[in-house]
């Protein structure tokens, strides 16, 4: 492994995400929509993924299986995202209203160093891949194998639970109730934990290949940034805020992220 060209890939990663972000904060400014910020998030990483795979010298198999999930992945929520933000352009989502009143005359100037902040995290949740796409290792281990598996079960998870929302929040009869049928009756984040299973699916398949047990980062970060920052928190907050008596119910009854159904006196996550 050449640990210069590592560099080198995630300079030239950075760089492409800055500037994207750069592109996406003005479009954001203009239309006063920061939401849009969750769509290029996601397909920030299509444009690592070329970029790695294009200049990193590993074995090739490793690279195209690799490379393939992360492209599926991550564009299959960039779409998914796309679909939910941009169909709702002129609305910005609840959380982001709640910031830019909290910024006040400083939201234009935060949100461009937030936006910024979220290129920053694509190049380093995307370590992963940088250590994967430089192993020259022309055999694919059992612990590859294995990652794979574990990542089939969180593409496919996170597609259902993000399927079945969006098929509960279409129906009008549902309009100020929260739902708490199929996936989302053994989690009220489903879709946060299947997403935190996919980036440690990531650091199964690194732990094949040298120094891969630095590609824990990715899923700590993810689990930090779903748990205490911009995942769990917001939604929640956003949710008490549009249905209080009705969230609260589900709070009470659901765990809050991992996959345990009801809490029947277990208590929540």
């Amino acid at each position: 492994m050449n640990s210069n060209s590592l560099i080198f890939i995630a300079l030239i990663s950075l760089l492409a995400c800055c500037i994207i972000m750069f592109l996406v904060w003005l479009w954001a400014k203009k239309i006063k929509n920061a939401g849009i910020v969750d769509v290029f998030w996601a397909l920030n990483f299509p444009v690592i993924t070329l970029i790695t795979y294009f200049l990193s010298d590993g074995f090739g198999e490793r690279k195209i299986l690799i490379c393939g999930m992360f492209l599926i992945a991550e564009l299959r929520l960039g779409l998914h995202l796309w679909q939910r933000v941009i169909g709702h352009i002129h609305e910005e989502e609840g959380r982001y209203v709640q910031l830019r009143k909290e910024w006040g005359e400083n939201a234009n100037r935060n949100f461009f160093f937030f936006f910024q902040f979220q290129a920053i995290s694509n190049v380093l949740l995307a370590i992963p891949f940088f250590i994967i796409t430089a192993n020259a290792t022309e055999k694919l281990s059992i612990l590859e194998y294995m990652a794979v598996g574990v990542w089939v079960i969180s593409f496919f998870g996170e597609a259902i639970a993000d399927k079945q929302l969006a098929i509960f929040k279409k129906n009008s009869q549902n309009k100020g109730k929260v739902c708490d049928t199929g996936l989302w009756s053994y989690s009220r984040h489903p879709n946060y934990f299947f997403e935190w299973l996919a980036w440690m699916s990531y650091f199964i398949f690194a732990l094949a290949s040298p120094w891969g047990v630095l590609a824990i980062i990715s899923p700590a970060i993810i689990l930090y940034l779903l748990l205490k920052v911009t995942g769990v928190p917001n939604n929640e907050e956003q949710n008490l805020r549009s249905k209080p008596v009705a969230y609260k119910k589900y709070q009470e009854t659901i765990s809050a992220f991992f996959p345990l159904g009801k809490k029947n006196g277990r208590g929540s996550i």
